[in-house]
């Protein structure tokens, strides 16, 4: 039995980092993961529990493919549980394929830097164990420098993706800002409209009232002079004598 063990820290906040394990495969820095598939997702008293199916290929060379088999797509079973409110992500993995001659048990661990919270630790230990076949040491070591390398692509994939993750960020926060540029421009263009439309309302309306007044007004005066004429008329029929006298 050989046991390897890892920390790594990244530069990364743990929510950014755990969504990017979920969005680690496919993967060009890690192509020895060729499958990632979800048996089973719950929720139980608020921590995440989740079972996938892991398909991989482990490269074997031909004197290890001699011992356990040719080399093929293998398989690994992953049991994970995040925990938001204790801000951790546990992860471990057992393989399934040739696990009756070697046994490949890893565990991982990602959790809040305490030095740092805007950075997240990466605890990681693989223990393996081989049995039942020829150079049993000498396959555990090779297998254990196997798992050391791949490890550095793991972390290589993981900030590929986060990168891929940023860049989406970025993205929406950019549409986020042309889109709400765009609502102020055409909310002050339909206001400018609108103001516009009401002075010239408020001006046609003044324009109708000032000629209906000056209409009153001349009406008003044409009745004035009507009614002084005709009261000029009664008292100049009254006060005048009459041109010739009756006769008696």
């Amino acid at each position: 039995m050989k046991i390897w063990t890892s920390e790594h820290i990244f530069s990364h906040p743990w929510e950014t980092v755990t969504q990017a394990v979920w969005r680690k495969y496919p993967n060009p820095h890690n192509p020895a993961v060729v499958g990632t598939d979800v048996i089973e997702r719950r929720v139980v008293g608020g921590v995440l529990h989740t079972h996938r199916l892991i398909s991989s290929r482990w490269g074997l060379p031909t004197w290890a493919q001699t011992i356990l088999g040719s080399d093929r797509v293998c398989y690994g079973y992953e049991h994970s549980e995040v925990n938001p409110e204790e801000r951790t992500m546990t992860m471990r993995t057992r393989n399934l394929t040739f696990s009756s001659t070697v046994s490949m048990d890893e565990h991982l661990v990602y959790s809040p830097d305490p030095a740092d919270t805007e950075k997240t630790i990466l605890r990681q230990e693989t223990i393996i164990t081989v049995k039942g076949v020829p150079l049993t040491s000498y396959m555990e070591g090779y297998l254990i420098n196997s798992i050391s390398s791949n490890s550095f692509k793991g972390r290589e994939a993981l900030e590929f993706v986060i990168s891929k993750i940023n860049k989406e960020v970025e993205e929406i926060i950019s549409t986020y800002k042309r889109s709400t540029t765009e609502m102020f421009s055409n909310t002050k263009s339909s206001i400018g409209e609108i103001t516009e439309s009401a002075l010239r309302s408020v001006d046609d309306i003044s324009t109708a009232a000032k000629k209906s007044v000056d209409g009153l007004s001349d009406a008003a005066m044409k009745s004035i002079d009507d009614i002084s004429t005709v009261a000029k008329k009664g008292i100049d029929s009254f006060t005048q004598p009459p041109t010739s006298m009756p006769r008696i």
